[in-house]
């Protein structure tokens, strides 16, 4: 019988605290300021930026940390498939949300980014920032970046997703939810020879479009070629040529199908399942995670709450996968 550990993780016991009672946290986890400095560093920390002025379509993404939090109250620790408990391997928390500057892009990035920055032991605690649009990646990037000792060459990264998010701007704005990733290269925060794209599909406004991501060595993985089994087999290759190197996790939930995540503000059909998402999720299981962000589930768009709850699954997936890292 397996010897059973003392969980770094505190959760509230399900049959004294009701799920749908009390105040509504990350996946239940303790808020960052009970974690007693000292006693139990946090390995994880979890925190919104309910931000959506970088949208291009329908706005509403302001509202999807507030909805995931309430749909992750029925997380549980154990990963059946990973066979990992990640209350017991890691000390997690709820660290509230960024501030934000709901006029400004840039002011927004910059002030969650020095948000994130305080938050924990830059030493030991990893950041998962939960939007708000995709515009808020940029600053969770550049904290994890600084965090980890400013890698000159920069982080690689798995960026899953409908859209490249390579447009240099939009309607002026060089900081919206479509340049994210343009300006994490541009600034050395991400490594282009180490990043790979994947669930790309859908209508683009221009072939040009691909170029910036092509030029730069970005390796895409459409969505068709991920169902013809191509996909698969390039995703593995670039998990074997990433070694223990660090990887920075970017999810746009348009990744998915709208189908099955219709609470998003640029849907594309013909997308991912739930069950795909997590397959290609779990491939990567035990890849050296530096951080991560989920963004873009809009509750208005999320009448049955599915995106909501698909959203806080990949929050636990995401954690899981840096479980199995750890316990390796």
């Amino acid at each position: 019988m397996a010897e059973k550990k003392e969980p770094r993780t505190t959760l509230p016991d399900v049959r004294e605290h009701p799920r749908f009672a009390g105040v509504a946290t990350f996946c239940r986890f303790p808020l960052i300021e009970s974690v007693v400095p000292g006693h139990q560093p946090v390995d994880w920390a979890i925190y919104g930026v309910p931000f959506d002025g970088g949208v291009t379509y329908r706005p509403g993404a302001r509202f999807g940390p507030r909805a995931i939090r309430d749909a992750s109250q029925y997380i549980k620790p154990v990963h059946l498939e990973l066979g990992v408990n990640i209350a017991e391997i890691f000390s997690l928390a709820d660290a509230g949300d960024a501030p934000i500057k709901p006029y400004s892009c840039k002011d927004t990035i910059d002030a969650a980014c020095g948000f994130a920055l305080a938050l924990g032991d830059p030493a030991i605690t990893k950041l998962l920032a939960v939007g708000g649009d995709h515009s808020i990646a940029y600053a969770n990037i550049k904290a994890t970046w600084q965090r980890r000792g400013r890698p000159k060459r920069g982080l690689a990264m798995l960026h899953l997703d409908a859209h490249l998010d390579t447009v240099e701007s939009v309607w002026g704005e060089k900081w919206g939810h479509a340049s994210p990733l343009i300006r994490a290269i541009e600034d050395s925060l991400i490594d282009p020879s180490r990043m790979l794209s994947a669930g790309i599909r859908g209508p683009h406004n221009a072939t040009a479009d691909l170029d910036f991501a092509r030029d730069h060595g970005v390796e895409v993985v459409t969505y068709d070629q991920w169902r013809s089994g191509e996909g698969t087999a390039r995703l593995d290759a670039f998990k074997k040529r990433l070694g223990d190197d660090e990887v920075y996790l970017s999810f746009d939930i348009d990744c998915v199908d709208p189908a099955y995540a219709p609470g998003t503000g640029t849907p594309s059909c013909g997308g991912f399942t739930s069950a795909d998402i997590f397959a290609l999720l779990r491939r990567f299981a035990s890849v050296n995670l530096a951080g991560a962000d989920i963004v873009e589930v809009l509750p208005d768009r999320d009448p049955s709450g599915v995106t909501a709850l698909l959203a806080s699954h990949i929050i636990f997936e995401i954690l899981c996968l840096a479980a199995a890292h750890s316990n390796r």
